[in-house]
């Protein structure tokens, strides 16, 4: 549906929005070149989760679509030989979204 929505307003970015079947899903997208200092997850903190609320919030209400139609994904890509991917599927809780 999008790549890198910016709100009018604000400081949140959904870097993913797409459908998987009736649900809305905002995917956050975190990638490091190592997991040295650890999953790239860890950037995405209470403030973070915060500006993508409100991101997906503006979202919703311009699409008209309901907030219980949509969930948060979070994907991490750490750039190893393979690179490794894990999707966590409802990433953060949506009961706080708007």
């Amino acid at each position: 549906m999008a790549r890198n929505f910016h709100q009018r307003a604000g400081r949140g970015e959904l870097d993913i929005v797409a459908w998987d079947h009736q649900t809305l899903v905002f995917v956050e997208v975190k990638t490091r070149a190592t997991a040295e200092f650890g999953s790239p997850a860890r950037a995405v903190g209470p403030d973070k989760e915060k500006d993508l609320r409100r991101a997906a919030g503006e979202y919703q209400r311009r699409r008209g679509v309901l907030p219980g139609q949509s969930r948060f994904d979070l994907v991490n890509i750490v750039l190893s030989d393979p690179p490794e991917i894990e999707w966590f599927r409802d990433a953060f809780p949506v009961s706080r979204t708007l």
